[in-house]
């Protein structure tokens, strides 16, 4: 059986892992008959993530493992000890992904940088131990409250190839051979139609410039291609973010097919797809002119569309370089590696939910912000942290500055100098 290399559509499960339990511990040590509570906080739950990655192509992972589960919280434990945050789970996406609720259909969010990260499961709180619930008139309580649980979340990703330029055109018509000729790119190339089943992306090099682009090459495009028919449907969305389209017209007509009506039906399943699409820079590249009938049709390709098509032949390299600097003209591209910096995250609906109730906690005077919390969670500080122990010598003041005094100093500078 032939492994999957490549998939655009997946469903992802994501289980963020649970906060652990805080401890209800007591200080048991000799000579300290009123130790008092000690015990920690549970651990943080881990997060699940989706990140940019530019040097991945595919949802082919996801769609091996479409469950993830991210590590839960340890619980609390004595002497203050804080439990064990879970392990987080980061999932490498290509850029171009987006992210939907499986259940609602409502877009998260996408993904088109590399480095973005977007949390789409964050984990549940640790529990608070029994040292935040002491008091003057409780100096021994045993409670401690559970972790939360982490979030669960159905999720649909889409991935939209994020490339420079879109390569457009009937089967046969030399799409792969020109991505093979300009790029590095090796797509599959035959004399029969569909030969391309699935989209390719390819980066020219601008070595005197210090830049790059990408082209992506999708399967053939025939009549009816939005209503399903041939293997346009699926992949038509990967044009949908170039910012130029490149139609490669077969100029030639080997197939029997007019080069003008295959134009005219490139531009018609375009705009049942996405009107948009027709308002964006494009190129007609009249490929295979090595042929003679490709030199006949060319002027009357010209009368009947009012197109004037950069003659190009893919077979033998002919014309490449003018068609690669009318698409350097248009792309504009950066530096190479200018592309990995700026990664951001990206909170979803869930996510961004817990710091918009810390700011407004902030905005909230101190005594009521204080008074919220402890009908809230009934801690002394702030959820999800342990105090520290107090520190022998220092009284109930831990990090406070040690005294020394100048006789003490003095010795020590002494005893450095010999």
């Amino acid at each position: 059986m032939k492994a999957r290399t490549f998939v655009d559509t997946v469903r992802l499960h994501a289980k963020a892992g649970d906060g652990g339990d805080g401890a209800a511990s007591f200080r048991h040590e000799k000579f300290v008959p009123f130790g008092g509570p000690d015990g920690g906080d549970g651990g943080r739950g881990g997060d699940i993530a989706l990140v940019g990655d530019e040097d991945v192509d595919s949802l082919v992972a996801i769609w091996h493992e479409p469950e993830r589960r991210a590590g839960n919280g340890g619980r609390g434990m004595g002497r203050y000890r804080h439990g064990a945050d879970g392990s987080s789970v980061r999932i490498p996406v290509p850029l171009g992904t987006v992210v939907k609720d499986e259940q609602t259909g409502r877009e998260l969010g996408e993904i088109v940088r590399h480095g973005d990260t977007m949390i789409v499961a964050k984990g549940g709180a640790g529990g608070a131990g029994n040292v935040h619930f002491k008091s003057s008139t409780n100096q021994a309580p045993t409670r401690f409250t559970e972790g939360k649980p982490g979030e669960e979340a159905f999720l649909r990703l889409d991935l939209k190839l994020l490339a420079d330029v879109g390569l457009v055109g009937f089967p046969s018509a030399g799409k792969s051979s020109l991505l093979r000729a300009v790029t590095a790119a090796h797509p599959k190339v035959a004399a029969y139609p569909f030969t391309t089943l699935r989209p390719i992306i390819g980066t020219v090099v601008l070595p005197d410039e210090f830049a790059s682009f990408r082209i992506a090459d999708i399967p053939g495009i025939v009549e009816g291609a939005h209503d399903g028919i041939g293997l346009g449907d699926a992949f038509l969305r990967h044009i949908e973010r170039s910012a130029v389209l490149v139609f490669v017209i077969d100029m030639a007509g080997v197939d029997g097919r007019k080069p003008w009506d295959d134009f005219e039906t490139l531009l018609s399943e375009l705009r049942a797809r996405d009107p948009a699409l027709l308002e964006r820079p494009r190129i007609v590249a009249a490929n295979k002119m090595d042929l003679e009938q490709a030199r006949e049709n060319l002027p009357l390709f010209a009368e009947r569309t009012g197109v004037n098509a950069v003659e190009i032949c893919a077979a033998d390299g002919s014309g490449l370089d003018a068609l690669v600097q009318k698409l350097v003209a248009l792309v504009k591209p950066r530096p190479t590696g200018a592309g990995r910096e700026g990664g951001a995250t990206i909170q979803t609906a869930a996510a961004g939910a817990a710091p918009a109730r810390k700011a407004a906690a902030r905005r909230r005077p101190a005594g009521e912000a204080a008074k919220a919390r402890h009908e809230k969670t009934g801690r002394e500080s702030t959820p999800g942290h342990t105090p520290p122990r107090p520190i022998e010598g220092r009284g109930e003041a831990p990090g406070a500055v040690d005294v020394v005094s100048g006789d003490v100093v003095a010795r020590l500078g002494t005893f450095l100098r010999r």
